[in-house]
């Protein structure tokens, strides 16, 4: 990579703090960069971004040449597929030098005048940042709740309009959170709000016309560990109340026409009990891992829905895994993991009869789609691979037929057969199999010369489900191996997958990393000075972690909003998501045997001098999930403690969270950038 620079790296000045944490004395000396009210703080970030833009000046030209690439191949004016919600065609569209999406609709037919819900350009004007967190249709389709945030906070701005009229209504609602509930009496909405630490803990219930300081709460959580959330079910009959910590649910549920109803626990909250219910009728359908590692269904009736009236309808399986149902009038749609592979089931209601939606490939992602209709016997669900860009299909459930209703185009004359695609597996230290997803160019030579892009994640049982993208194509088009390393902490392989990389075997998902990249290297897909690795928040912790252990594996690395300080982040309650993240890394402040494991691969904690391969790091000045201060105080250590020349890279958004940038155009400029610096890092620039 090339080093010229018009700019010195800036070094952030060390003030030693004394942090007093589980009976340990540390001192961190750059703890002050936590305080973005400090004049010095933003100054020192801003000096970051400059040396950032210097250090890959040369590089402007590919990027503007990246960015036109992933611009030519995306049809920019494009149109969701729509979906029928009793007599309305709902759909999104996008225009073509537009931010963001437009939301619509059309009276019973695709042919009928289109009418414009909300035009996101619009209300975006005059703001750096723009997104929408709450948009919720009422019950007889006249109003729409919508939420609105300009600085990436994630707190939202809920406002409310006449969709006959267009007219905004004089309710405006500051604060509210993810998560929202109409009353079938179509003036009843609900919302939740967040605590100081933007933890959703409350849902009030605010009457169309009168006061929002009149608003009242429905439900407080005070227990730190647990979220609420608040939605109305597909038959619209309940509406439901959820408290989930990471390893324990409690529901609550009432009449949708009753909006002052007292809610009902449906089971109470029984440490380690995990459960979803699904409302059909006079029962619940209930999801859980009740005496069931990979989860079993069951049913219970409405009136007598505590866990002694649960009934078995699918047993628990040790090697399938069962994510979740969807219910219809005649049929459960089961969405399940077997062989590191998410699968389609559907069950006929009336004789339990099963049979699985084949797919046409054997790596694939397949998973729901957008099915707001209970009395439907169609069920609409997303399939695409490596290869196969997004389709959507609306498969029969009583014919047993499936049409393609839309394929994500890829302009430029894109030609899947041109493409290969694959599963090879990595063995882990302990013998494990850790599954990895290939896809490269014919002909790309596999004698360890083709550069490769290895990506990865690993936590909260979310798993990285191989996918097509076309903005990939920028990177497999000029020689690249794209990986995706299916490591432990993730769910892909089920829940055991998910427990053994977790807590106190944490450890495991660095190591299976660490695995597959050897592999990669092992069977001559690429060499160390070709392999380039990438994951943000947690998987920007995995970044940190086994660079620590493995620095000399590994090129380049691009670690996005990294939780990278993750134990002192842990110790602080004040700060936002750490109680609830006991249930997945350990409480540090309460088990010395967990403050040991964490500060032993904790990145910040154990950065030493040696050699580092070149890295770009980014942050968000808002974030509220991994605060900026986590990257920033990383890349400060680093620069006074690695051995080597390479480039370390500083670039925050100053103006944005967790999510980076708003906007599609700027998210693409943003990926220009990150593909340039991997590019240059193993010297290709054309």
């Amino acid at each position: 990579m090339s080093k010229s620079t018009s700019a010195t790296a800036p070094r952030a000045p060390a003030r030693p703090t004394t942090l007093t944490a589980h009976g340990d004395d540390r001192v961190d000396p750059w703890f002050w960069l936590r305080d973005r009210e400090d004049p010095e703080v933003l100054a020192y970030l801003e000096a970051e971004n400059d040396y950032t833009k210097a250090a890959l000046g040369h590089t402007e030209g590919l990027q503007a040449k990246l960015y036109d690439e992933i611009v030519a191949r995306i049809q920019e004016t494009d149109l969701s597929p729509p979906v029928r919600k009793g007599e309305w065609w709902y759909y999104s569209r996008t225009v073509e030098g537009l931010q963001y999406g437009i939301n619509c609709r059309k009276f019973q037919t695709l042919d009928a005048d289109e009418q414009v819900l909300l035009d996101q350009n619009a209300e975006a004007e005059g703001h750096d940042y723009f997104a929408v967190g709450v948009f919720d249709i009422s019950p007889d389709h006249a109003l729409l709740a919508y939420g609105t945030d300009t600085s990436g906070a994630e707190k939202y701005t809920v406002r409310f309009r006449d969709l006959a009229t267009g007219d905004e209504l004089e309710d405006v609602i500051e604060g509210a959170y993810y998560g929202s509930a109409w009353s079938t009496d179509n003036a009843t909405f609900f919302y939740t709000r967040p605590d100081g630490a933007m933890r959703p803990y409350q849902v009030w219930r605010h009457r169309l016309g009168t006061p929002v300081a009149d608003d009242v709460l429905v439900y407080q959580e005070d227990d730190d560990a647990y979220f609420l959330g608040v939605h109305l079910e597909k038959d619209e009959q309940v509406i439901m109340l959820h408290a989930g910590s990471k390893i324990t649910d409690e529901w609550r549920y009432f009449p949708a026409n009753q909006p002052d109803a007292e809610p009902i626990i449906l089971q109470a909250r029984v440490p380690g009990l995990e459960y979803s219910p699904d409302h059909h009728g006079d029962r619940f359908f209930i999801t859980t891992n009740h005496e069931a590692v990979n989860f079993r269904l069951m049913e219970t009736p409405v009136n007598a829905p505590g866990m002694e009236n649960w009934t078995e309808v699918i047993p628990h399986r040790d090697d399938v895994k069962l994510d979740g149902v969807d219910g219809f009038a005649d049929y459960l749609v089961l969405f399940e993991r077997a062989e590191a592979l998410r699968r389609i089931r559907v069950m006929r209601l009336a004789d339990g009869d099963i049979h699985t939606i084949e797919q046409p490939e054997s790596v694939y992602t397949a998973g729901p789609g957008s099915n707001p209709e209970f009395a439907s016997t169609v069920v609409r669900y997303g399939y695409t691979s490596l290869v196969t860009p997004q389709s959507v299909y609306d498969y029969d459930m009583v014919d047993r037929t499936r049409e393609l209703i839309k394929q994500q185009p890829v302009l430029g004359g894109y030609d899947p057969t041109a493409y290969v695609t694959e599963r090879v597996w990595a063995t882990a230290t302990d013998g494990e199999r850790v599954p990895v997803s290939l896809v490269y160019r014919n002909g790309t030579p596999v004698d360890g010369s083709a550069p490769c892009l290895l990506y990865g994640y690993g936590s909260y049982e979310s798993s990285t489900d191989p996918s097509f993208s076309s903005i990939r194509l920028n990177l497999v088009d000029r020689g690249f191996v794209f990986a995706i390393a299916h490591i432990r902490g993730g769910g892909e392989m089920g829940r055991r997958w998910y427990d053994d990389g977790k807590m106190l075997h944490k450890r495991n998902t660095f190591t299976d990393f660490i695995a597959a990249a050897e592999h990669l290297v092992a069977t001559k897909y690429t060499a160390s000075d070709r392999l380039v690795i990438r994951g943000g928040s947690a998987g920007g912790l995995l970044m940190g972690a086994v660079v620590n252990l493995r620095p000399d594996l590994f090129k380049a690395v691009v670690a996005q909003v990294p939780f990278v300080d993750c134990l002192t982040t842990i110790l602080d309650e004040t700060l936002p998501l750490t109680v609830i993240e006991w249930d997945e890394w350990g409480n540090p402040k309460a088990d010395a045997d967990v403050y040991a494991y964490m500060k032993s691969y904790s990145p910040y904690d154990n950065v030493e001098a040696k050699d580092y391969p070149a890295m770009l790091v980014t942050a968000g000045l808002n974030d509220p999930r991994v605060s900026y201060w986590e990257p920033a105080k990383w890349v400060a250590k680093l620069r006074v403690t690695k051995t080597d020349d390479n480039l370390l890279l500083l670039k925050t958004e100053m103006g944005a969270g967790h999510m980076g940038p708003s906007g599609r155009y700027n998210a693409w400029k943003d990926e220009a950038f990150d593909q340039a610096f991997i590019l240059d890092a193993v010297g290709i620039t054309a």
